[in-house]
């Protein structure tokens, strides 16, 4: 689905985000759980071999000139970020153009925060614009563990 979905507020499109990100781990073969309620710090759970990944999902339809302006902290008042402990992977959509990154939280948490990143790259003012583009449309790191996640973002 693109571009035109029309939201009266932030909560909503999050909930039809995580929805497609849902449909889309699904769709690839992945086990997704989802909390009751909203107090856990991540969105969704995926299971794998007795492992859960947990994924913060996240949008953006924001253009900022040079890509899509996507924000990592817990919502738009708050500025107070999340930790290595509480998430596992970052699943980002970019909106306008039906695509996503999967992040390792450790990629964004350590050992700098990262609380906002310009993604999906359409115009290139600086070297470092490519610089997350091997995570999208990442979706076998949804199969790694907390380890594995950790260690992938120590390669990078």
């Amino acid at each position: 689905m693109q571009g035109k979905q029309k939201f009266k507020t932030f909560k909503e499109r999050g909930e039809w985000v995580e929805l497609v990100f849902t449909a889309a781990a699904a769709s690839r073969g992945y086990h997704v759980l989802k909390p009751c309620g909203d107090s856990l710090p991540y969105d969704v759970a995926i299971e794998h071999g007795g492992d859960l990944t947990r994924v913060q999902v996240k949008s953006s339809s924001v253009r900022n000139g040079t890509g899509y302006f996507c924000q990592f902290h817990r919502n738009y008042l708050s500025r107070l970020p999340y930790s290595v402990d509480e998430v596992d992977l970052f699943a980002a959509y970019i909106i306008p153009v039906s695509t996503w990154y999967l992040i390792p939280a450790s990629v964004l948490l350590k050992p700098t925060l990262k609380v906002a990143l310009t993604l999906y790259p359409v115009t290139t003012l600086k070297k470092d614009r490519y610089k997350y583009e091997h995570y999208r449309e990442a979706w076998g790191l949804l199969g790694k563990s907390r380890r594995d996640l950790a260690r992938t973002a120590k390669r990078r």
